[in-house]
């Protein structure tokens, strides 16, 4: 992934608070030979102070085999993306019609060493984690080995924890444009009140040069 250096993270507090509140990414692992990769979307609770990322995977799931064959894989997030029309982007000095049309996007990768969970105490345990990650406020009975109403079902899924072993982040908002025409985008975002659009034109002033 191209990271400009106007679009790299400010901090790795930046970096690392993203994903963990946008549980929802494509896991992608190495085909078998002659394959092409697999990718499978889950949720996913990711935990900046342990280092990792827990998911589960139904256990017939295909993905499993290219996983035991090559556990090093890539949990990618792409969100709070939106389209800018040219006319937005273009320089203060220029007219209207010569801006260039862009994507906003935040984009992290976490690369990962990829652990099946089979224990059943421990599979428990990981689907306690993700569940109160989603749902804090309660509500669902806790996950127990061999105990209702769970216990059952767990033998129809495996868990997986992801060891992060290194992150990538881009967060591309205009950075490096001139204040007039990050202004203009920022009142064209609010403005058109689309999906995405409050998300992108928080990042874009929380960005900022100055900001």
């Amino acid at each position: 992934m191209l990271i400009r250096p106007w679009d790299a993270p400010h901090d790795d507090a930046e970096r690392q608070r993203w994903p963990a509140a946008h549980g929802f990414g494509r896991l992608a692992a190495n085909g078998l030979p002659g394959e092409a990769p697999w990718v499978r979307p889950p949720h996913f609770a990711h935990d900046a102070g342990r280092g990792e990322a827990v998911a589960h995977l139904a256990r017939p799931n295909p993905l499993w085999a290219a996983l035991e064959a090559g556990p090093e894989v890539v949990l990618s997030v792409v969100d709070d993306h939106v389209y800018v029309p040219g006319p937005w982007q273009a320089p203060p000095e220029e007219p209207a019609e010569h801006g260039t049309p862009t994507s906003f996007h935040t984009a992290v990768q976490l690369r990962c060493t990829a652990h099946p969970v089979d224990d059943p105490e421990a599979e428990a345990d990981l689907l306690n984690r993700q569940t109160g990650h989603f749902q804090p406020e309660g509500g669902s009975a806790r996950v127990a080995a061999g105990e209702v109403p769970y216990g059952r079902p767990l033998s129809g899924i495996r868990g997986i924890r992801l060891e992060v072993t290194g992150v990538r982040a881009e967060f591309e908002y205009a950075d490096h444009r001139p204040a007039g025409t990050r202004e203009r985008i920022a009142a064209g975002l609010a403005a058109r009140g689309g999906p995405g659009d409050a998300a992108a034109r928080e990042h874009l002033l929380r960005r900022g040069p100055g900001a």
